[in-house]
């Protein structure tokens, strides 16, 4: 009988340089999850009729008809006696015209311009804050921009839109607050509202028909009242 051990010597040699020993798998070799799998899609379930919303729009229009009705944008004076801003009443002690003066407007193309962006605006604040802290920060939005517009500019003033503004104030500072909790289907969203608002400002102050001092108080008033507030809906 034949014998070859240096044959097996060898094979075996061959086997032992081609095992390779295990990999070991570290956490930097893993692909991390893409971050929209870890965020909530801020659109999703968002409602084109939120009652807050709607009833300001609707609060605003009543009022509108009300004031032609009554004949309060046929003088100065008329809308001054319907419930305008103006310094030297509220000097006076009628307080209420801080608030009174965000619900009148100044004419149809005035009540459908703040009508507008208030829809849109306020369907994605009461979106993301829920009925309660949407109307708070539209009311303290109102106070902010009537407080600012009083001490800067004698008035008669109306409008809704400084608390449009701070709506606007609102949603940056929510964007902003909450980006590791959401993420949006349109990414410029937050440039695009606030460019909106620099553009807004910006060419408000070229008019002197507009309230730019109202605006800008009610950006600020919106913002600061969203600062402690917590999302509706936060996963």
């Amino acid at each position: 009988m034949d014998e070859r051990p240096h044959e097996s010597g060898t094979a075996d040699l061959e086997s032992g340089a081609t095992e390779e020993k295990p990999l070991m798998i570290t956490g930097e070799m893993l692909v991390p999850p893409a971050q929209e799998e870890t965020r909530r899609e801020f659109e999703h379930g968002m409602s084109y009729w939120q009652p807050i919303t709607i009833g300001l729009i609707a609060v605003i229009t009543v009022v509108f008809a009300w004031q032609l009705a009554a004949g309060a944008l046929e003088s100065e004076a008329a809308i001054v006696a319907a419930g305008a801003l103006a310094r030297d009443r509220l000097l006076e002690g009628e307080v209420w015209r801080l608030l009174s003066a965000v619900f009148l407007h100044g004419g149809i193309e005035h009540l459908l311009g703040n009508a507008f962006a208030l829809y849109v605006l306020g369907m994605a604040v009461e979106h993301a804050l829920g009925k309660a802290r949407t109307a708070w920060v539209f009311m303290a939005a109102g106070l902010g921009g009537s407080l600012l517009s009083a001490a800067l500019s004698e008035g008669p003033s109306v409008g809704a839109s400084g608390a449009i503004f701070g709506l606007m104030g609102s949603a940056i500072v929510f964007f902003y607050k909450f980006r590791e909790h959401f993420f949006f289907r349109e990414k410029r969203l937050g440039l695009v509202l606030v460019v909106w608002a620099l553009y807004s400002i910006v060419t408000g102050f070229m008019s002197p028909m507009i309230d730019n001092w109202a605006h800008i108080g009610g950006l600020i008033g919106g913002a600061l009242a969203t600062l402690p507030l917590r999302a509706r809906v936060v996963t």
